[in-house]
């Protein structure tokens, strides 16, 4: 039976759309298929900071190991080019691995780390908005709390709207 993961896409530099729609298409190879996938929304932390671009996706493959996973999730950043900039939170590409069916891990490995569900999703509205749109009735395996609910309850202030490119 395929697991689902649920995978957050983000880009501040260049252009940002082809940015993600570029990550898309480098994630989805092989057995892992796209099962989902949100609209690009743009999100306004503070005014002074660079607007970003995000997506939700939701990819399946029979089997979904959680660390060879995550390393698969940057081993794409790498390939499609990430550029790491000296400023904290610019980047050509982001992608976080924010749910992984009903799994909870909080756990170093050969020095990289995974905790799972994200430990800000609850908390995070440019992340909520655009998982919402695409599963609304999905629940947060720590809080039991729907996608939508945790939305309506987020006091995150940014800016989340649809991206009109």
């Amino acid at each position: 039976m395929p697991q689902t993961a649920y995978l957050g896409l983000s880009s501040t530099v260049g252009d940002r759309a082809a940015n993600l729609l570029r990550t898309l298409s480098s994630l989805v190879i092989g057995d892992i298929r796209l099962s989902g996938a949100s609209s690009i929304y743009e999100v306004e932390y503070a005014p002074d900071d660079p607007k970003m671009l995000t997506m939700i996706v939701a990819v399946t493959a029979p089997r979904l190991e959680p660390f060879a996973f995550l390393n698969y999730c940057l081993a794409t950043e790498t390939r499609i080019s990430r550029k790491r900039m000296m400023e904290e939170g610019r980047r050509s590409v982001e992608v976080d691995l924010l749910l992984l069916e009903d799994l909870v891990v909080d756990e170093i490995r050969n020095g990289m780390e995974l905790i799972l569900p994200h430990p800000y999703l609850h908390l995070n509205r440019s992340l909520l908005v655009p998982l919402t749109e695409i599963a609304p009735y999905l629940k947060h395996p720590l809080l039991g709390e729907t996608m939508s609910h945790l939305l309506g309850a987020a006091e995150d202030s940014s800016m989340v709207w649809v991206y009109r490119g």
